[in-house]
């Protein structure tokens, strides 16, 4: 099953799903590990790997973006209550969000850089500064906003995995099982 139903998510919608949010977990290590590097060629080739990596997320999120409004969406359980329905669709959206708004500010933190060092998408091609306003201030203006971005993000990774593992076991209802296998 490639596509959505009415109630289970199609394959497309499943691999976009967790190869997004392995691509994600993965480049939050990263930033993470990186700060800590202290040579300079390994922080470069990590710093141009979370680049790659970053863009890589942004040109999949705009293709996912793209699949889930031209798609169905599996409804939710007739048993959730109202509430919990629109917290689930409002997390959805700031997931969407976060997928967009953490490499966006990532790529203008390189873009506000004085350092003339160009982004390379996996080393096949330079990638083209955002026009943003090149100074330090401004660098670190947008690299704390990225940080705060991303840890917001990962906390609300975090509470959507909590959130499927309480329909899973508490509320038994199939939602975290339609996102593992299709139907």
């Amino acid at each position: 099953m490639i596509r959505n139903t009415k109630s289970s998510w199609g394959l497309v919608s499943i691999l976009f799903h967790w190869t997004m949010a392995a691509l994600f977990l993965g480049q939050f290590w990263l930033g993470w590990h990186m700060q800590g590097v202290r040579s300079l060629f390994d922080r470069y080739t990590l710093v141009q790997w979370h680049k790659s990596l970053g863009f890589l997320i942004l040109g999949l999120a705009v293709l996912r973006l793209i699949w889930a409004v031209t798609s169905r969406r599996p409804e939710l359980p007739e048993a959730m209550p109202a509430g919990e329905r629109a917290l689930a669709r409002g997390s959805h959206v700031a997931l969407y969000v976060a997928l967009f708004l953490v490499p966006s500010t990532g790529w203008a933190v390189v873009s506000a850089s004085p350092l003339p060092i160009a982004s390379r998408f996996f080393g096949l091609f330079v990638v083209p500064s955002l026009p943003t306003g090149v100074s330090l201030h401004t660098q670190q203006l947008w690299s704390s906003l990225h940080g705060f971005l991303a840890y917001a993000a990962i906390f609300l990774v975090g509470v959507h995995a909590l959130a499927a593992f309480r329909h899973h076991v508490r509320n038994r209802d199939g939602v975290l099982m339609r996102m593992i296998r299709p139907r």
